[in-house]
């Protein structure tokens, strides 16, 4: 990404202490923009991320439980506090799918990683969108989906509802607030090393079965999940809004050799 493609922006990057978020976090920050990021308990991580932009100059870190509305209007009221009207959304917070079978999943659950990764991105973009309309201001979202969205699993009934309900959520709003100038797209990664896949980081042998299954050959990084949603928060995408784009190496194609 250019560098200051982004200057004078003011971004909010939910899930922003590791993986994809921390990416797009320093993306962001290196092509000039000012950032707010949220992490969920892991503050010496956070703290990392923002020194490695620059400091609090470029970035601040802000403890929220994405599902909380108040959490969410705090972190938004720091952002403008610190940086300004946040023009520039992208919501990476995520819990992963629990591999519980239907039959033995406690609502509990599934409430948890439903609220996370679905009601999340809702207070966000509301948020997002209701500063923009009061400032007159135009502005682009970018949800991190997964191929799970359409590519279900069993055991992953609480993430694969949730991704599929986050689909829609980004295709409606596309749709409602592009005459307001809001632009809102999706990001469906497939398999990324990053915490979230901890054992297929950690796990050489792990890694390599699965990545057989991959056409590409490989897994995925983080950096290349953030250089895709640069774009897609950047003008060279003005005319993108309503699309999920897919970042996995053509891993949610391989369905029927073999069949």
């Amino acid at each position: 990404m250019k560098d200051n493609l982004f200057a004078g922006a003011v971004a909010v990057v939910t899930g922003g202490e590791s993986g994809i978020g921390a990416a797009c976090v320093e993306a962001l920050a290196a092509a000039g923009a000012k950032v707010a990021l949220t992490y969920h308990s892991d503050r010496a991580a956070a703290d990392a991320v923002v020194a490695r932009c620059g400091g609090e100059q470029a970035a601040i870190a802000v403890q929220a439980d994405v599902a909380d509305e108040a959490a969410i209007e705090a972190l938004f009221t720091a952002a403008e506090k610190s940086f300004g009207t946040v023009i520039l959304l992208v919501n990476s917070a995520g819990l992963n799918m629990s591999g519980t079978k239907l039959i033995d999943m406690e609502l509990a659950q599934f409430d948890r990683v439903v609220r996370t990764d679905l009601y999340g991105p809702f207070l966000t973009c509301r948020r997002l969108a209701r500063a923009l309309a009061a400032a007159g201001k135009r502005g682009r979202v970018v949800n991190i989906s997964s191929i799970h969205e359409h590519a279900p699993r069993a055991g992953g009934v609480d993430y694969d509802s949730a991704k599929g309900g986050l689909a829609q959520l980004t295709a409606t709003l596309a749709l409602e607030l592009a005459p307001s100038g809001i632009a809102v797209n999706g990001v469906a990664p497939g398999m990324i090393l990053t915490p979230m896949n901890e054992r297929a980081v950690e796990d050489e042998t792990f890694r390599r079965e699965h990545e057989a299954h991959i056409p590409w050959g490989r897994a995925g990084r983080a950096e290349e999940v953030a250089e895709l949603v640069s774009f897609l928060l950047s003008p060279a995408a003005d005319y993108i809004t309503g699309s999920t784009v897919t970042i996995d190496g053509a891993l949610s194609l391989v369905v029927a050799p073999g069949a």
